[in-house]
């Protein structure tokens, strides 16, 4: 699922593609992607692109104050094209969701791989007409997200690290690949109790999710959108690595399966040197 710097890369990306361009057309290919009815499609048709911008996980194309906003999901992506196709979207028969076509014949195409369809888009006037974006907490990376806030983010919240990392009502933009990252880099189990970490425990975890997240926009920045992935994938140290070397003490990167993801870590970095089991029943260590 792209996250908070893949979004972030794709935003300046666009930004950079797709400003002060007009919009030709907003094509659907599926029935289901767009989530809104008014303003219609044909709204965009003729306005300008005013900027890109980034909430949470969400993409913002603002077109003279009409929003085309975009949830990715877990297996959507942005394919950016300098003159796109004319044929005709033909619903099914593709990977394509929608198409923004631009003034000058570049665009993308909104894809989703897979069959299960969670990639979302809506038309606004205004991006809090968004359910999900309404609903979001703090950005990370924004100058109000500070070690005070974050402290009283955790405090008293009777739940583990990762899923407070997870949770975008808490968090905004991070999710199952970077809280796996910033975690190793704070060597904090991803089962550590929000509420019973110290205060060093919280100054190590704000440090380790500021620069991570950080690195990881500023290794994004200026990269095509088709290489995104690719550098995401690049880049990580633990997330994804199940089986491979720790890339700090060379212990194996092991992992703990759910029902619809799975989390890496490595023990002895962050669990004392002991395995967490990997059953979905199991009471996992703390």
């Amino acid at each position: 699922m792209p996250e908070l710097p893949e979004v972030q890369g794709l935003v300046d990306f666009l930004d950079e593609h797709l400003g002060g361009l007009a919009v030709e057309s907003l094509e659907l290919a599926s029935f289901t992607v767009l989530k809104t009815v008014d303003p219609p499609p044909q709204a965009l048709a003729g306005a300008p692109v005013d900027g890109v911008h980034r909430h949470g996980k969400f993409l913002d194309i603002d077109c003279d104050g009409t929003h085309l906003v975009i949830h990715l999901a877990r297996a959507g992506w942005i394919r950016f094209s300098e003159e796109l196709p004319r044929t005709m979207l033909r619903p099914g028969k593709s990977p394509v969701a929608l198409r923004l076509r631009m003034s000058d014949g570049s665009g993308f195409d909104l894809t989703e791989a897979g069959t299960k369809k969670s990639v979302a888009a809506y038309l606004v006037r205004d991006v809090q007409d968004v359910p999900g974006i309404v609903r979001l907490g703090p950005d990370p990376l924004s100058p109000d997200f500070t070690r005070e806030a974050f402290g009283e983010l955790l405090a008293g919240r009777p739940a583990q690290v990762k899923g407070v990392l997870r949770d975008q009502s808490l968090i905004a933009g991070v999710g199952n690949a970077y809280s796996d990252e910033v975690l190793h880099v704070a060597r904090l189990s991803p089962f550590a109790h929000a509420a019973k970490l110290t205060d060093d425990e919280v100054d190590v975890l704000y440090e380790a999710l500021i620069t991570t997240l950080t690195d990881a926009v500023a290794a994004a920045s200026g990269k095509p959108a088709q290489q995104l992935k690719d550098a995401k994938r690049a880049g990580m140290r633990v997330h994804g690595r199940t089986g491979e070397e720790c890339p700090v003490c060379g212990d194996v990167v092991r992992e703990v399966s759910f029902a619809d993801r799975s989390l890496q870590y490595c023990a002895t970095c962050q669990t004392g040197g002991k395995a967490l089991a990997d059953r979905r029943t199991s009471k996992f260590l703390k």
